[in-house]
């Protein structure tokens, strides 16, 4: 008979912490190396025992394609992932790997199809260097963010060297976000099977966001359809994993394994203007959480992560307030929410402003640390650890809470079988 979808030991626990790991060249072609910027790289025993010492023993990190090939030809470099794996063991936490944050090497274009291969030979030396490093079965995102990857590419400037936006003098006409996001999915399912060759244990947590997008007031159907259908592009990765969308890709439903949604206050807006939809005032238009959990549990029969989520400044604890309610709604209505990950668990700065901290982790950067990336190298600067002590007090009486047992009706046994635990 299969497990229950939450059954140990898929995860050590169902509270995780989630440390920023974008490695790719910025607006400016700067490249960024958020686990060095926030100083975790070098604090990494320490920042270990803080996040086990407040109830969460799962972790996620980002090993960074650029960072482990930055010379590329193929050449790896694995040093910080071997270090974050055995200061992991030593606290005992357990590490959920994503492989690729955004960059890629020098000799890597996303518009190419060079790429998949590419990825497919980090994917597997990333899983070969791994194997046997801790006790549960590895859990891997091969990419992070298959959708907001594409979108950023084909309609921003955010990723060097791509410059979508087309309100940017230097604009270059890109494909398709439909076309990167085919590449981004094949990419993945060739590494998914490079990586079971090295460990046949490996799972694999698809991650993306979650959203919600409402027609302006008084729009006509046309608008309300529009809107209705840029709604729809959120499941095109999924779907694609799953071998519903584009099964010529190789896509199937085993491939979509654990299914992770990130969710943030930003994540539901008004189509058109972008404007985000008040919280915590009460826009009536915003769905609640378990609403959105319970339409991606219908949609895939898997079980959930809810994979990063957080605020800024001090609306940081009453989100997670909201977030944990929610969360623990969903699994009463049969919805396998394994766990939620706070991320970022440590302050980050903004990726194009290095001197901009937003104050959204657990732990904030040290006051007055808003240096630039330069002047942090050469200082040899490394943000401080100042607890919020508002949200570390919610997030001790979410820990406290015992975690509901998920309650599968009959219509949704399908769901309750799930075997990812």
């Amino acid at each position: 008979m299969p497990s229950p979808p939450d059954t140990p030991p898929l995860l050590r626990g169902h509270w995780m912490a989630g440390f920023e790991g974008a490695d790719h060249l910025n607006m400016h072609g700067q490249p960024l190396d958020m686990v060095g910027i926030a100083g975790h790289a070098q604090s990494l025993d320490a920042d270990y025992a803080r996040v086990s010492g407040l109830g969460m023993r799962v972790v996620r990190e980002s090993i960074g394609w650029r960072l482990a090939e930055p010379s590329g030809g193929g050449r790896f470099d694995f040093v910080r992932a071997r270090a974050m794996a055995s200061a992991a063991e030593r606290h005992g936490v357990q590490v959920l790997w994503t492989l690729m944050h955004y960059g890629t090497p020098p000799d890597v274009s996303l518009l190419d199809d060079a790429f998949i291969a590419r990825f497919a030979d980090y994917a597997g030396a990333a899983a070969r260097e791994l194997r046997g490093s801790q006790e549960l079965a590895p859990i891997y995102t091969p990419i992070n963010e298959i959708s907001y990857l594409a979108w950023a590419v084909c309609e921003t400037s955010a990723i060097a060297p791509y410059i979508g936006d087309r309100a940017d003098p230097r604009h270059v006409p890109m494909p398709d976000g439909f076309d990167v996001k085919r590449r981004l999915v094949r990419a993945t399912l060739k590494a998914m099977e490079a990586i079971r060759a090295e460990d046949p244990r490996a799972r694999f947590l698809h991650i993306d966001p979650i959203v919600h997008i409402v027609p302006p007031a008084e729009a006509d159907a046309a608008l309300v359809a529009e809107s209705q259908r840029f709604r729809e592009f959120q499941w095109q990765a999924w779907d694609m994993i799953a071998g519903r969308l584009e099964p010529d890709l190789g896509g199937s439903p085993g491939a979509l394994d654990l299914v992770g949604l990130n969710h943030y206050v930003t994540a539901q807006w008004e189509f058109g203007s972008g404007d985000t939809l008040a919280w915590p005032t009460g826009d009536r238009r915003r769905l609640p959480l378990r609403r959105l959990l319970r339409e991606a549990a219908d949609r895939y029969q898997r079980p959930l992560l809810l994979a990063e989520t957080g605020h800024v400044g001090d609306e940081r604890a009453a989100w997670l307030h909201e977030v944990d309610a929610e969360v623990r709604a969903a699994r009463r209505d049969g919805v396998a929410v394994l766990g939620v990950c706070l991320y970022p668990i440590v302050d980050r700065p903004d990726w194009n402003d290095t001197t901009d901290w937003h104050r959204c982790g657990l732990w904030d950067a040290a006051p007055g640390s808003a240096d630039g990336l330069q002047a942090s190298r050469a200082a040899g600067f490394q943000p401080g650890r100042h607890i919020d002590h508002a949200y570390a007090a919610a997030l001790a009486r979410c820990t406290r809470a015992p975690w509901p047992s998920v309650r599968p009706a009959p219509a949704r046994a399908a769901e309750a079988a799930c075997d990812a635990a």
